[in-house]
């Protein structure tokens, strides 16, 4: 095996990422979304009959295509930037000075190195500077970072780098809990662990603020 191939199966297998940003070419947005749907497709459609699958019963059929508009309109779905929620805010005109949470929001991701599924919960904070965004739209943040291929660090921090750039503060937490499928169902196969990383921004930097944003997400919410 060359080295490059052994450096890039060391980084896949330790799911380290080597950038800040989703490492994309320049001319990732020249094609339409149906145009890269039919390209999927046909590479689908490959990958399944390589691996000796019978793609004309009925089951198996429509599987490439179903697989392609996965990838382009779901999944994946937050690479194109023209799928960015709009982060409008409002003039935080009640004076609401403390901390505002936002925990237990689902994420649903997948691991750029081996495009399995990362599954886990969310937690965002932010203390006001004048500004507030809908609770609804931080949802739609954490999403859409999370349609990607990523790595858990990375959407860690564009969470907090896009809801500091929309709220005009630099006082913004996130905390991410996942469980990777590609550790937990190949590989080491350890089902029972998860992967816990944070972004502290601003005043979260703070051990008694942090301290009181963790004692916030710790709560047990029951309705």
């Amino acid at each position: 095996m060359h080295n490059d191939d052994t450096l890039s199966d060391n980084i896949g297998d330790n799911h380290i990422g080597t950038s800040i940003e989703n490492p994309m070419r320049k001319d990732a947005f020249e094609l339409t979304d149906e145009q890269k749907i039919e390209l999927i497709k046909k590479d689908v459609s490959n990958i399944l009959t390589t691996l000796g699958m019978d793609l004309t019963d009925d089951s198996m059929k429509g599987t490439p295509n179903r697989v392609a508009k996965m990838f382009v309109k779901e999944i994946f779905g937050g690479l194109n930037p023209s799928k960015k929620p709009s982060s409008s805010t409002f003039e935080n005109g009640y004076k609401y000075g403390e901390m505002l949470v936002e925990k237990n929001i689902t994420l649903y991701s997948t691991c750029e190195h081996h495009l399995l599924p990362i599954v886990g919960r969310a937690h965002v904070a932010y203390i006001s500077s004048g500004k507030v965004i809908g609770l609804s739209k931080m949802n739609r943040i954490v999403d859409y970072f999370a349609k990607r291929p990523q790595v858990q660090e990375r959407l860690t921090m564009q969470i907090v780098k896009e809801l500091q750039k929309a709220l005009n503060t630099e006082d913004v937490a996130c905390v991410i809990d996942a469980k990777h499928l590609c550790v937990n169902s190949r590989g080491i196969r350890d089902i029972e662990s998860s992967t816990v990383t944070s972004e502290f921004g601003g005043k979260f930097k703070d051990e008694k603020v942090r301290r009181e944003f963790l004692d916030y997400i710790k709560l047990d919410t029951k309705f």
